[in-house]
């Protein structure tokens, strides 16, 4: 299976930089960090979407809520599920996204998952369905099976890495496995490095600090696996690609490039 590979940065690299990457990487798309939300208040990404539409970046919005570990605010209930839905659905309509496009709930935690955060999952997600959109969610491999059970219509936006160290790593090509390789078979995006430090000639002493994915798509926003796209060339928001993600199928324009399409070669 062809996976596309992407990174995502709390922190707005800045427009120079992300038409450098978009120019010298396999790197298609891209994390867009939703804020101010209750655990995310850096505001960077705010207002990029066109620019980043005009270098033909795939997006996968992401919204910071409530969480059980780490830093930000820690109210996971049905309640603020709601509140936080509603919140993440006037992101998307504010920056523009389609109806039906995929917003992503940022859940840092591994195991356990207590039921407050079920129920502020489950709220959450009934929020933006009810408001046009579809619920991703971003979690440990180890949540992912229990997430996808009381959300079915979420996808799923898994993490394993094998260290959170700050370490480089080699590119321009980046790793792009498949996302089944994620320890939950389903898996639309896998996030498989953590702190990578990638060589980027115009950031600060020349070394970029980003989280490394590869999606079944080169747009996560599109609710739609395995697009038959060369990410180089192809238009990645082009209107029959929403429209056949809404509908759940691939355009047949795809389906003739997946005969010809090149495929980004494997790393190593």
């Amino acid at each position: 299976m062809t996976a596309f590979a992407g990174f995502d940065s709390s922190a707005y690299p800045g427009d120079a930089i992300m038409k450098w990457l978009r120019t010298n990487t396999n790197l298609v798309w891209c994390g867009y960090y939703f804020g101010k939300t209750p655990s995310h208040t850096d505001t960077g990404w705010i207002g990029k979407r066109s620019f980043l539409l005009g270098l033909n970046w795939g997006i996968a919005p992401l919204y910071v809520g409530q969480q059980t570990v780490g830093k930000g605010s820690h109210n996971p209930d049905a309640a603020h599920g709601t509140t936080d839905g509603e919140d993440a659905a006037r992101f998307m309509s504010r920056e523009g996204f389609a109806s039906d496009s995929v917003v992503y709930l940022d859940l840092e935690n591994g195991l356990p998952f207590p039921q407050s955060e079920k129920d502020y999952v489950k709220s959450w997600s009934a929020a933006v369905q009810g408001a046009g959109f579809r619920p991703g969610i971003y979690c440990s491999y180890t949540l992912a099976a229990q997430v996808a059970a009381l959300v079915p219509s979420a996808l799923i936006w898994a993490f394993r890495v094998t260290t959170n160290k700050v370490h480089k790593v080699p590119g321009p090509h980046y790793p792009d496995p498949s996302p089944a390789g994620s320890g939950y078979a389903a898996a639309f995006a896998w996030q498989l490095d953590q702190h990578s430090l990638i060589e980027v000639p115009l950031a600060t002493g020349g070394w970029l600090e980003v989280d490394l994915d590869s999606a079944s798509t080169p747009n996560p926003s599109i609710p739609q696996t395995n697009f038959a796209l060369d990410p180089a060339k192809d238009n990645l928001w082009a209107a029959s690609l929403a429209q056949a993600g809404a509908a759940g199928a691939t355009p047949s324009g795809a389906r003739r490039k997946a005969r010809t399409a090149r495929r980004p070669r494997k790393s190593g």
